[in-house]
């Protein structure tokens, strides 16, 4: 699953950026800032984090769900844990209760990819849907209304055997970036959030 950002889009509300890079931070918080600062009052900011602890690679959502639980972020409500995966098996079950529980749910989804060595731990952030599932050929929902998926490993063969080997140091520490850079952009545009998309 390699979810190309288009150039149509504005460059304020997409990025790729490796997690390593010093600028990471402060870029996820700012791609990131830039969708949540158009939230409307009465939205509810939802963070999915789609993935599974029974594979490594495919840990990174239920990685940055639990650190964003640790986090207590008052201001977004995140499905998708270690202790409690969003995953497959549950994945239509969980979308249809966010909607039954948010009235306007602004969804962000999140999920681990497989991608180009060069890309390798890059986190990349777009308009639209993540697509859960298709790096390893499974037909799944589309979740979101932007998406942060983070490079893990290399794709295009061998997907389950190549996730289930992927190192546990790169995933950790991908998971932390994004984490960190949610909450960022979280409390920076929380407080103009009730002003925000006013007509």
């Amino acid at each position: 699953m390699n979810l190309p950002l288009t150039s149509k889009k504005s460059k304020l509300s997409s990025c790729k950026i490796l997690h390593s890079d010093e600028s990471c931070l402060s870029q996820v918080a700012s791609t990131l800032g830039h969708h949540f600062a158009k939230l409307h009052r009465d939205d509810s900011l939802v963070i999915v984090c789609i993935g599974t602890d029974r594979s490594t690679g495919d840990s990174l959502g239920p990685m940055v769900g639990t650190k964003l639980k640790e986090m207590n972020i008052a201001q977004a409500t995140v499905y998708g844990t270690l202790d409690d995966p969003v995953h497959a098996m549950n994945l239509e079950e969980v979308l249809y209760r966010i909607h039954r529980q948010h009235a306007r749910p602004f969804i962000v989804g999140i999920d681990a990819c497989l991608g180009q060595v060069s890309s390798i731990g890059c986190i990349q952030i777009g308009d639209g849907p993540v697509k859960p599932g298709a790096g390893v050929n499974k037909e799944l929902p589309p979740v979101g209304h932007i998406h942060i998926t983070g490079i893990v490993n290399v794709g295009g063969f061998m997907e389950y055997f190549v996730l289930q080997n992927t190192r546990l140091s790169l995933v950790m520490k991908m998971s932390a970036a994004i984490a960190v850079g949610l909450q960022r952009a979280i409390l920076a545009t929380s407080p103009r959030s009730s002003l925000a998309a006013l007509d």
